[in-house]
This record gives structure tokens, C-alpha cells and sequence, in this order.
């Protein structure tokens, strides 16, 4: 197993810069650990681990996410994707926690979930066109990552770079990579596959995401810079306190 502490810092972008936040009309106000959870997605038929479907799982929550998408200005696909991972997340390791708003805010930071560069979203949940981050050369405040997949990832065959609407890169996706489709494909660039994955790696290392101690370890961990936690945890916040303020349903 590759040392976490080499992989974290990359593991998303190797720097904030490389995506930035979407840009907002407000200031975010600063939160603490844990973020506010919001509101929870409703039961779904989750799918058997290696199992094959046509069908998209995570469409499943489609009103869910047509309830908060244009409030909380996230597309939907990238909402159902959160959202799936919460609910399969607490099927298999309940004590962890994990919230979708966590994996909403990872999301926002690193590429406005799926939307940057131009890139959008298609109903697979894969942005067009592909995300892949700067090389990981050892430039400027970046780390040095020689090639670990030959460029299949990332298409580049001399050093790594991080790929999709989570920035993960080639290595760690390696070691985590999730099909939480069940298309087949454990996808970085699938947003439903990178959710899951983002998720159990937090879970892997902070057992407990409702705890603050705990949650800022794992955060650290992803990504060892305090200021792009600290972003990260304002908007699963600000995600979770605004979902709590929308009208219910009918």
C-alpha cells in the first residue's frame, strides 16, 4: 500500500488553484466540524457489489435532486451521485457517517462538480469534456508523480496527473476505485463512481465523519492543506443548512 501522506495532497488537485471554487454571489460564513448533514435522501434499491445494470441507479433520485439542484446551483446528476454514495456508504459502514454534503463540498472545491473548465455533466454523470488536472511535475507547489498507469487515466504517459470531477489521482484511484453504477466501469471521470470512491477513502481513514476530530484527520489526509478544508467543509455547510430551508414537497 502506497504511503497515504505522499498521495493525499494530490489526491484531489495538487493545488486548489488547478480548480477553483465556483464562483459565488455570497460570502461563505466559516463553519466547524462536522458539517450540517442536511437533508437526508430517501431509501433506495441499492446495487449487489460486482452487479451489471443497464439502468442508472442513482437516477433514483431524481426528485431529491430536483427539490435542491437550482437552489443549491449543483446539477442533478452530481446531486444524485452525492446523495447514492450517502445512502450506500451507511449500508456498509454505518458507524462512518458520511454525509453527502461532505462529498458536495469535495466537489465544489475541486471542479465546481463537473463544471470546470467549460465541462458539463452528461446524463451518465461524466463531464464533457474529460477533466484532468495539471502534471504533477514537481513545478511550483506541486507534488513529483512520475507515471503510475502507463497515461490511461490521465493520457499522460510521463507523469501522473488527477483526472475527473474529483481530481483523484491514477494511484490512489487504484486503490479505492468503486463501479457504483454498475456499468462495468470504475470510472474517475463518473462522477457516481468517484462519489462512492471519495467516500470510502474518508470512511478508510476517519471512521467517524460526525465526529470533528475525526473528520478534520480524514480531511487532512485527502488533501493535506488546512485553508482548502476549511473551503471544503464552508460549502458541505452551507449545502446542508440550505437544504434544511427548502419548502418540503408538495
Amino acid at each position: 500500500m502506497p504511503d497515504r501522506r505522499l498521495v493525499a495532497v494530490p489526491l484531489l488537485l495538487a493545488l486548489a488553484a488547478c480548480s477553483p471554487a465556483p464562483s459565488t454571489t455570497f460570502e461563505l460564513p466559516s463553519a466547524s466540524a462536522p458539517p450540517d448533514p442536511g437533508i437526508d435522501p430517501p431509501p433506495v434499491q441499492l446495487l449487489a457489489a460486482g452487479a451489471r445494470t443497464p439502468d442508472r441507479p442513482q437516477a433514483q433520485l431524481t426528485d431529491w435532486s430536483e427539490r435542491m439542484s437550482d437552489e443549491l446551483n449543483i446539477p442533478r446528476a452530481a446531486l444524485q451521485a452525492y446523495g447514492y454514495a450517502q445512502v450506500a456508504l451507511g449500508a456498509e459502514s454505518a458507524e462512518c457517517g458520511m454525509s453527502w454534503t461532505v462529498l458536495a463540498g469535495i466537489g465544489a472545491v475541486e471542479s465546481s462538480h463537473g463544471r470546470h473548465g467549460g465541462s458539463r455533466l452528461d446524463e451518465t454523470g461524466r463531464p464533457t469534456p474529460r477533466i484532468i488536472g495539471l502534471p504533477l511535475d514537481g513545478g511550483e507547489g506541486v507534488k513529483q508523480i512520475h507515471d503510475t498507469d502507463g497515461g490511461v487515466l490521465d493520457g499522460d504517459p510521463v507523469w501522473d496527473r488527477a483526472v475527473g470531477p474529483l481530481q483523484f489521482i491514477p494511484s490512489t484511484w487504484r486503490e479505492y476505485e468503486s463501479d457504483a453504477d454498475g456499468d462495468g466501469v470504475a470510472d474517475p471521470q463518473d462522477i457516481d463512481d468517484a462519489a462512492l470512491t471519495a467516500g470510502r477513502y474518508l470512511c478508510a481513514v476517519g471512521h467517524d465523519m460526525r465526529d470533528g476530530e475525526r473528520f478534520w484527520s480524514a480531511l487532512l489526509d485527502y488533501n493535506q492543506s488546512r485553508s482548502y478544508g476549511q473551503e471544503v467543509l464552508d460549502y458541505a455547510d452551507h449545502y446542508g443548512r440550505t437544504s434544511r430551508s427548502l419548502p418540503a414537497e408538495g
